[in-house]
């Protein structure tokens, strides 16, 4: 056959293949429910959120004290040094958190 010569006419669609369609569309749909892909990540976002939250103040109050017990080793100030430190740690973490707060949620 030639590419002038006029060739058969598409055949139109299977009927089954409608049906096997339609049957495979319902299959994923009831394997997403099964297996909870179709519910919202909301919840997982919120909790890695509070985690974030949670990180910022205990890294900042840990930073700062361990900060300031290491200097107050090395330069012999006693309590001081960890005292400043501490609260230096304590202001720094509830920024951090307050920048967090203050991010507008995204659509």
């Amino acid at each position: 056959m030639t590419e002038t010569e006029p060739g058969r006419d598409p055949i139109a669609e299977d009927e089954r293949i409608k049906s096997l369609s339609e049957r495979l569309e319902r299959a994923e749909a009831v394997e997403k429910v099964r297996t909870g892909a179709d519910q919202e990540v909301g919840g997982d976002k919120n909790y890695r959120l509070g985690n974030r939250v949670l990180a910022e103040l205990i890294g900042g109050l840990v930073g700062g004290a361990l900060i300031g017990w290491v200097l107050d080793r090395f330069i012999g100030t006693s309590p001081w040094l960890l005292l400043v430190f501490l609260f230096l740690g304590i202001i720094v973490a509830f920024r951090n958190i307050w920048k967090i707060s203050m991010k507008r949620p995204e659509k």
